[in-house]
């Protein structure tokens, strides 16, 4: 499991993105709770798994609170924004190649449906979501997609390919689009195939039908590793939130989480 407790570090990252602190007004009252402190109370349920009305009370911050801000902050844009930044860092200290990316996805279950959600194929129907990751050769999340887990696996790329996030951080006009795209035989179809030659990428999904031994393993590997990591955030194993907006949030967050950790070498959180 990932650490509970979120590093100055991290805060020091997402501070310039948050909006300002609001003052007590002139007449007093209450003042609002600090940007940290409810930080730390997203990043301790965003780690822990636990349920917003478990959040300790020592924590300085009730879970109704923290879950308002998450939402308003994704609103905001800011979880993309820090996203953004720790890939830009990821980049600068050669631990980022936009050149080839991964494809892959996990299925988690969601308690009490709600928005991205659909019957799941290996679940015997009861509702989940469906994660899908594009990852580059190093496994850093470039972008996650949520849907019903009923949702086919090869619909899933061409959208994640257009979000490709064009990363700066070094000399020259950042990659619209990688070169080459890899993914298991869940992903095979050949409308996907066109479309993404179209886009000036070359797939590499294997049939079906084929034969192992193609090789795609000994580069694909590395989402999975991803995967463990994003179900080390204990959150992301199981769906509780309703809404869409806030399970974006969840894997933006995640997404930012991991890079943080990458950008620092701890692989804490392999599950």
């Amino acid at each position: 499991m990932a650490n509970a407790r979120m590093p100055e570090a991290f805060y020091d990252l997402v501070s310039h993105h948050l909006p300002p602190e609001r003052p007590v007004g002139p007449n007093g009252g209450r003042p609002r709770i600090g940007h940290q402190v409810v930080l730390k109370v997203i990043w301790f349920v965003l780690a822990s798994g636990c349920r917003w009305e478990d959040v300790p009370a020592e924590l300085g911050c009730s879970g109704r609170t923290a879950h308002r801000r998450l939402r308003a902050w994704e609103e905001l844009g800011i979880w993309d924004r820090l996203h953004a930044d720790l890939l830009r860092l990821l980049r600068q200290a050669d631990q980022l190649d936009p050149d080839v990316v991964i494809v892959d996805g996990v299925l988690v279950r969601a308690f009490g449906g709600g928005e991205q959600t659909g019957p799941g194929p290996v679940d015997r129907g009861k509702k989940g979501s469906k994660h899908t990751l594009l990852v580059d050769r190093h496994g850093v999340p470039l972008a996650i997609h949520t849907a019903g887990a009923n949702a086919s696996d090869h619909r899933q790329i061409i959208p994640l390919v257009l979000d490709f996030p064009r990363v700066g951080g070094k000399p020259g006009r950042p990659k619209e689009r990688p070169d080459a795209l890899l993914a298991d035989a869940g992903y095979d179809n050949e409308a996907t195939r066109w479309l993404l030659r179209w886009l000036g990428i070359e797939p590499k999904v294997r049939k079906q039908q084929g034969e192992h031994g193609s090789g795609l393993g000994k580069v694909r590997w590395v989402v999975e590793r991803t995967i463990s990591w994003l179900k080390g955030l204990r959150r992301m194993r199981v769906r509780y939130d309703r809404l869409g907006v806030i399970q974006d949030a969840w894997t933006s967050l995640a997404a930012t989480v991991i890079c943080f950790r990458l950008l620092h070498e701890d692989d804490s959180l392999a599950a």
